[in-house]
This record gives structure tokens, C-alpha cells and sequence, in this order.
């Protein structure tokens, strides 16, 4: 029986022709990752497990990123204790202030994750970087902790789900309709500890923006990770990011898969996931007649932080207005996203409208930093996640979105199909 491609990073990092569902092995990363809440725990499992030096000091990123600028006292502290380990070990990607981004968005724009990898991150989004056919996944922080000191790290070989997709999308709809879409039909553990792996000619019709929005959000589906098959438009992103060299893993025509789902893009609408879990999706039809008030808007994140998300945000809110009674948040992932958007106009377009633009930080997407919301508050947001008390208090709402509609609806302080306002 062949291999998913999953299977065949895994069997290349643990040393075997081949693995299959349900084996126990032990494989050899290519990168480690923690941020500036989930370090300090790694930081404290490593010492006091004795561990004296990291297996590699250029194959560990730290990125400051989610309570930064620092919110408070406490997140000062937790940054300086990761701060003082990296110098300690002369950690080479380490990430923050005015350096810093949006850690699952600067790590691929830095070139640190290509095909073929083997990656493991104290964040449950690191599934990210199986857009670029990377095998990627979110550990805790003991695991982070033996993974900077070893190198290596156990895992259990996922089952898969293939998604075949053809077609190509309609206007105002993208990778985050997409994946909306998919766990509005499978459910928040409809692929649990399996890896979603998408193929077919549709691929090829996506930015590589929308294939990072797509296999950030697999772990909302209860996925161990997401993969993309490579294509050239993948290619051409390592190439034009990264010197690494890197191998690209294609599925084998007779893999198994625990389940093949069919998906044409030009059948998709605009997708929204209501309170208080992802997989409570309506189509942007069904979702208008619902009247849903807004009181804010965010636009950012690991999810939809990148340019060409500010760049539709942007077209929608070009000459208008947001409502003054709706909070526009726009947060750029990072330093380079965020000077684009400077010398293209984009930020003076939002600025303009009467949005917030802010530094590069996770911010208020897990309820940290700027944007709370207060009781009875509603927010639609690009994030991935919208569980009870995520962005604040736990009588306030959230709603994931795409850009497009994020940005229409900042704009009529309603749920609202961006092709209305256009």
C-alpha cells in the first residue's frame, strides 16, 4: 500500500522506507518553535530536566508575538526570560520588537519552513507550514522543551483525509471561505489526529495565502496537521524566500485514505462561523438574514494578516467610511507585510476610513492584547477561533470571517455579503 504524504516525511525523518497509521516513531526536526506564552513553560522543562545546550541553535525560532508590545508587567517578565535564554545560547531566529511578526507568518516569510520539513511549535497553529508541503504540528511545551535539547520528537502516524479540489473561486471568496466551509461540514473533530491533506487541479488556483489560511486552521477540525500538495506556484514562493534545500512529497496513487472529499471552489459563497465554535458556519446569505450587529471589526492574524488580506480589505473600504460605531482593527503579520502595505497605500486607504492600524502582534485574537470586548460585544474577525470568551468576556461574540467580509461589515455594522457594498 502506498504512502500520503504525510507518511512519507515522517518515514524519510524517522529513518524507515515506510510507515503506516497508528505506528509509534520517533523523528528527527527541522525546526522548533515557541512564542512568548508557551517558552517560558519550555524554558522551565528544559533546565529542569538538567539539559545544558540546544541541538541546534539555528533550528529553533522564539517569537514574541502575542502579548507584544508588552501588555503588562507580566508579559514584560515572560519576554525577558525568553530573551535571556536566547542569548544564553546564541539562539540565531529570535524574534521580536520591531523584528518581530506574527510568528506563523514571519517563519515562512523568513524562508525557515520548506518542503519537506519536519516541524514541531508550542503553538496549535504551526500546522501553517503544511502549505508548503512541510509536516507541521502543535506540541506542548514539554515536548518543545526536549525537541530544542534532542532534536527529535515521538508522534504517531496520522490517518488521512484527502481533499480533492477542482474549480476555481468566485469573487470575494478564499482560502478562508474554504476552510470555513469544510469544518462547517466535518466538524470541529471531524478529523481528529488525522492529517487533512488537499490535492488536485483546483490547488493550483490558490495563493499561497490561501493555502496558509487553510492549514492554519486544520487543527480547528481536530487535525494533526494540513499538507498541500507541491505546484509550481509553491516552488516559486521557496525559491523566492528561502536557500534551504527542501524535497517535495507527492501522494502515491494508491495511498490510503480513511476518506476522499470532493470540493469544487466555484460552488463556495462567502462563509461565516457563528458562537460559539468554527464549525457553525452559515453562507453569507443565510448569515444576512440572521441581522447580526457588529460592534468591531479585526482584520489580522496568523490567519488573514498577510498583504493580499489588507489589499482586499482594502479595495472594499477604498473612499468609504467604517461605521463610528464599529472598532476597525487592522493588524499587518508582520514588519514586511506591514511596510508594504505603508509604500502601497494601503494604510492610508484604512486610516482614511476611520480604521485602527497596529503594529504586528497576535493582539486580540486570543483575548490577550488590545480589542477585548465587553459585555454583549460582538466582533467579526479574521482569527481561527471564536469559543466562548475567546476575545473577552464570555457574554461577548465572535464571528470568523473572511477579509471581505470582515471589511464590508465594518462598513454597514452588519454581517454583510461584500459584493452589497462594491
Amino acid at each position: 500500500m502506498g504512502m500520503t504524504m504525510s507518511q512519507k516525511i515522517l518515514a524519510e525523518k524517522s529513518g524507515f522506507c515506510s510507515v503506516k497509521p497508528g505506528e509509534l516513531i520517533k523523528g528527527k526536526l527541522d525546526l522548533v518553535l515557541g512564542n512568548d506564552i508557551t517558552s517560558p513553560v519550555a524554558i522551565k522543562e528544559f533546565d529542569k530536566a538538567g539539559f545544558q545546550e540546544v541541538f541546534d541553535k539555528d533550528k529553533i525560532a522564539l517569537v514574541l508575538d502575542h502579548f507584544t508590545p508588552n501588555k503588562d508587567i507580566k508579559s514584560a517578565e515572560q519576554c525577558k526570560f525568553v530573551r535571556e535564554f536566547a542569548a544564553k545560547h546564541r539562539i540565531t531566529h529570535f524574534y521580536e520588537g520591531g523584528n518581530v511578526g506574527v510568528e506563523h507568518a514571519i517563519l515562512p516569510e523568513k524562508g525557515l519552513t520548506v518542503p519537506g520539513d519536519l516541524i514541531i511549535g508550542a503553538d496549535s497553529h504551526t500546522c501553517t507550514y503544511g502549505a508548503l508541503n512541510a509536516f507541521s504540528t502543535g506540541i506542548g511545551s514539554t515536548d518543545m522543551a526536549v525537541g530544542m535539547a534532542t532534536g527529535e520528537a515521538w508522534f504517531k502516524v496520522p490517518e488521512a483525509i484527502q481533499f480533492k479540489i477542482k474549480g476555481q473561486f468566485n469573487k470575494y471568496v478564499s482560502g478562508k471561505d474554504l476552510i470555513l466551509y469544510i469544518i462547517g461540514q466535518i466538524g470541529v473533530d471531524g478529523a481528529l489526529y488525522q492529517s487533512m491533506e488537499f490535492t488536485g487541479a483546483g490547488i493550483s488556483n490558490m495563493t499561497m495565502d490561501d493555502r496558509f489560511t487553510i492549514a492554519n486552521m486544520a487543527i480547528e477540525a481536530g487535525g494533526k496537521n494540513g499538507i498541500f500538495q507541491p505546484d509550481e506556484i509553491m516552488l516559486n514562493y521557496v525559491k523566492e524566500h528561502s536557500e534551504k534545500p527542501y524535497t517535495t512529497y507527492e501522494p502515491d496513487a494508491d495511498a490510503e485514505y480513511r476518506k476522499t472529499i470532493e470540493i469544487d471552489l466555484s460552488d463556495l459563497a462567502s462563509t461565516v462561523a457563528f458562537p460559539h465554535l468554527p464549525s457553525n458556519t452559515k453562507d453569507i446569505y443565510e448569515a444576512e438574514k440572521c441581522n447580526v450587529k457588529v460592534n468591531q471589526v479585526v482584520i489580522g492574524s496568523c490567519t488573514n494578516g498577510r498583504y493580499s488580506d489588507l489589499k482586499m480589505a482594502a479595495d472594499i473600504l477604498k473612499g468609504k467610511k467604517v461605521r463610528s460605531d464599529v472598532r476597525t482593527l487592522i493588524i499587518p503579520a508582520t514588519p514586511k507585510i506591514y511596510t508594504e502595505a505603508l509604500k502601497t497605500g494601503l494604510l492610508e486607504i484604512f486610516m482614511d476610513a476611520g480604521c485602527i492600524v497596529s503594529p504586528p502582534t497576535c493582539g486580540p485574537c486570543l483575548g490577550g492584547h488590545m480589542g477585548i470586548l465587553a459585555k454583549g460585544e460582538r466582533c467579526v474577525s479574521t482569527t481561527n477561533r471564536n469559543f466562548v470568551g475567546r476575545m473577552g468576556h464570555v457574554n461577548s461574540e465572535v464571528y470568523l470571517a473572511s477579509p471581505a467580509v470582515a471589511a464590508a461589515s465594518a462598513l454597514t455594522g452588519y454581517i454583510t455579503d461584500p459584493n452589497r457594498v462594491m
